[in-house]
């Protein structure tokens, strides 16, 4: 929410001479006023950008007040909305009141109570902002910040780090190419009594299969070919906190027997050592790999799979949890604006509608490195719109009708009415793809939407 001073305010009313007096009466205490006289282009300007309060007529042209607050709450769900109407209406006001509505107004206005409901409103959206940030400190505080989503697979995921974290136990993290396996894992140790020692890393992908026992255990001097002097390996560097082996799925198999004997006894030699050495070290362990087909096949060790997975946490991919990719976007374009030193302003509903229809092969990780080059190539100052969208995302994310049934003997009107409906919310009620997707021009769709009262 905009500071008091610079609240912003969306009105919606076909009196040009009302609205005056209202913009003029609310300008003078400092808050920022649009005013539009019809609810076609209220619709168009809350998908535009964000408003703090909403002051509409309830019977406005094209798009009715009702449903131009479900719309603004969508946008911004703690936004104030007052509905005005010229006679007063008992049940409507009730109905108004319960789905979301801070007061319902007849003509002519008391200006003085008017701007009292936008302070309790803005009052409420202090205390709702207030709330967050209090919750976005603790989260950065106990490392859950940078995981981002509110879909039910990922509040499993959350409970799972809070319970696990607190143990000693070994964890297995299972999820494809993307999903964020390393910020749980690092959420898991920031969690734990071991938050103050070191919390390293190794992707066992990432470096030949000859290298990766001396980056584990370590070697001395003269070891093999190369070896010029002493080096420490990762698991003396995690000695107290914990190390992350990403990837464990690429281990080989003589490998996978040393690892199991520092995880049964937590001693090892380095190459080229006899010295044992003893360490204090958790391990959490990823893989993008099926390891238990993979134990069934003979290529990892039974043992060993099971060592690692005294617990098992699965991350869901983004194709799967398709609600949370609004919050990620919102977060990815502040994260690249402070990073690249740019200023955007947020993202439309219809680019963040396209992003959610594209099924992200390369899941999070593809979406943030989409959202960077995003802001990155956009011009400063505007919202990202469909036209920052890569095309290659564009192209396959047009939207797809599928199945609608049509009662026998419905009257063709009857028959428009139902598509056009239903297209609406597979289109996410974008009216321009909803148009396109039917082949009718955007000024049709919008007569037959009046005409049939589609909402």
């Amino acid at each position: 929410m905009s500071t008091d001073s610079q609240a912003a305010v969306l009105l919606v009313d076909r009196d040009p001479g009302l609205a005056r007096d209202i913009m003029g009466f609310l300008e003078a205490r400092g808050y920022e006023v649009e005013w539009v006289d019809d609810g076609e282009k209220a619709y168009n300007r809350l998908d535009s950008r964000v408003f703090d309060a909403l002051i509409t007529e309830l019977n406005i042209h094209r798009v009715n007040g009702m449903r131009l607050m479900a719309v603004a709450k969508d946008r911004n769900p703690e936004i104030c909305v007052v509905l005005i109407t010229e006679y007063p209406d008992i049940e409507l006001a009730i109905e108004a009141m319960r789905q979301g509505a801070y007061d319902f107004q007849t003509k002519p206005l008391n200006l003085a109570k008017l701007e009292a409901v936008i302070q309790r409103g803005l009052g409420h959206q202090r205390l709702v902002l207030e709330q967050f940030e209090l919750k976005r400190r603790l989260d950065e505080q106990y490392s859950l910040g940078k995981l981002v989503g509110k879909s039910r697979q990922m509040v499993r995921v959350y409970d799972d780090v809070r319970q696990i974290a607190p143990t000693r136990a070994t964890v297995l993290i299972q999820g494809e190419t993307g999903v964020g396996k390393d910020l749980i894992a690092q959420a898991i140790h920031n969690n734990s009594p071991r938050r103050d020692a070191p919390f390293v890393k190794l992707n066992c992908a990432s470096i030949s299969e000859s290298l990766v026992e001396s980056e584990l255990f370590g070697h001395v001097a003269g070891a093999f070919t190369g070896a010029t002097q002493t080096r420490v390996g990762r698991f003396e560097l995690a000695d107290k906190g914990t190390l992350f082996l990403d990837e464990a799925g690429e281990l080989s198999p003589a490998l996978q027997a040393k690892l199991l004997r520092v995880l049964e006894h937590q001693q090892f030699e380095r190459l080229g050592d006899s010295k044992t050495k003893t360490v204090d070290v958790r391990l959490i362990a990823a893989t993008n790999r099926p390891l238990e087909a993979m134990v069934e096949a003979g290529q990892f060790r039974n043992d060993l799979y099971y060592r690692l997975r005294v617990v098992l946490i699965n991350v869901p991919s983004l194709r799967t949890r398709r609600e949370d990719i609004p919050l990620l976007v919102d977060h990815f374009v502040r994260e690249a604006c402070a990073a690249n030193d740019r200023s955007i302003d947020g993202i439309t509903r219809n680019a963040v509608d396209m992003l959610m229809r594209y099924d992200w092969p390369g899941n999070v990780r593809e979406l943030k490195n989409i959202i960077e080059g995003m802001v990155i190539m956009a011009r400063g100052g505007r919202p990202l719109d469909v036209h920052d969208v890569p095309e290659h995302i564009r192209r396959v994310s047009t939207p797809q009708v599928g199945e609608i049934r049509i009662p026998a003997g419905a009257r063709m009107s009857e028959v428009e009415r139902i598509v056009i409906g239903e297209t609406m919310k597979v289109c996410g009620y974008n009216k321009e793809a909803c148009a396109t997707t039917l082949g009718i021009g955007l000024r049709t769709l919008y007569r037959k939407i009046k005409e049939y009262d589609i909402r």
